[in-house]
């Protein structure tokens, strides 16, 4: 189980959700042990952000990650073809605040993947096995994570709306293969009366019909429906992926959601770290209290072959 990167460069272009500014996106190789490293640029000089949790600066209705004045919003859809697919170490540049949203879902960061190539590295892939079980509660909202083979992920979804209801899925195993057949082409969602209130305020200026999946009382108002009768909880699962992707290891356990969202993936992540004893590193050359204080990113020499 060796690390990975992308074999070359490859970029696109798009919009953000809730800036609705344009931006350009580059993915470029890394060395081993870097991790997925932002890069801020068109800001006078590039501003690295490491993808770990110390540096989520918002969940509100997205992760955000910041460093200084500069910050880079949206980042679970890539994160989670990350994940999945099994690229450890990549620099990913843009020009502007936020991810391009895309479609909406992870699909056009899969085929940038894909079709970029991955690369096998010299050093030994960590894995973060846990050991005991750890859970969070907030009101009727959990989230818990106990031992496991591989990753697997129950999530459960409860919406007073008669397209969703409640939605589940157990025991799914996360794989490449599964990855890309079930979950990543699920698209974000929304109520009409919030993005109508989020217009007001500044925000989702990005989101239209091509991107998001938008609900008004009774209905889903996108002409081409749904991508899955269940592509709600879908889209849940590949947001938790990425959210699990800022601990900058793979997960060894069973994950359990219940009316999940980015702020109660970040408090499970804070837990994480918060309880070293529950959980050990295992396959890397790194101790867990190294990983534990983010010391497996190197200092960053853009320069420098990879």
């Amino acid at each position: 189980m060796l690390q990975h990167t992308i074999s070359e460069e490859i970029s696109c272009t798009g919009i953000g959700l809730h800036t609705g500014q344009p931006v350009e996106l580059k993915l470029r190789p890394a060395r081993e042990n870097t991790g997925i490293v932002f890069i801020r640029e068109g800001r006078g000089h590039p501003v690295e952000i490491p993808a770990r949790p110390e540096y989520v600066t918002s969940t509100r209705l997205a992760t955000t990650l910041g460093f200084g004045e500069a910050t880079v919003g949206t980042v679970e859809h890539l994160l989670s073809a990350f994940y999945a697919l099994g690229v450890d170490n990549a620099y990913v540049s843009l020009d502007g605040p936020e991810i391009p949203v895309m479609d909406g879902s992870s699909a056009s960061f899969v085929f940038l993947v894909r079709s970029a190539g991955r690369r096998q590295q010299g050093q030994k892939r960590s894995k973060i096995r846990i050991k005991h079980e750890i859970s969070v509660r907030d009101g009727a909202r959990s989230i818990s994570v106990r031992p496991g083979e591989g990753l697997l992920v129950d999530y459960a979804i409860e919406y007073g709306h008669p397209t969703i209801g409640t939605q589940k899925i157990d025991g799914f195993v996360v794989t490449p293969e599964s990855f890309e057949k079930e979950i990543c082409r699920a698209r974000t969602f929304g109520f009409l009366h919030e993005v109508e209130a989020l217009w007001k305020l500044g925000l989702a200026k990005g989101g239209t019909l091509e991107n998001t999946v938008v609900l008004d009382k009774e209905r889903v108002l996108n002409g081409g429906g749904l991508r899955w009768t269940d592509e709600f909880v879908r889209h849940k699962v590949l947001d938790l992926l990425g959210d699990l992707a800022l601990l900058g290891a793979p997960i060894e356990g069973h994950v359990s959601v219940s009316r999940g969202g980015h702020a109660l993936h970040r408090m499970l992540l804070e837990e994480l770290m918060a309880a070293p004893d529950s959980w050990e590193l295992t396959g890397g050359a790194q101790t867990s209290r190294e990983f534990e204080a983010g010391e497996i990113v190197p200092s960053r020499d853009l320069t420098a072959p990879v």
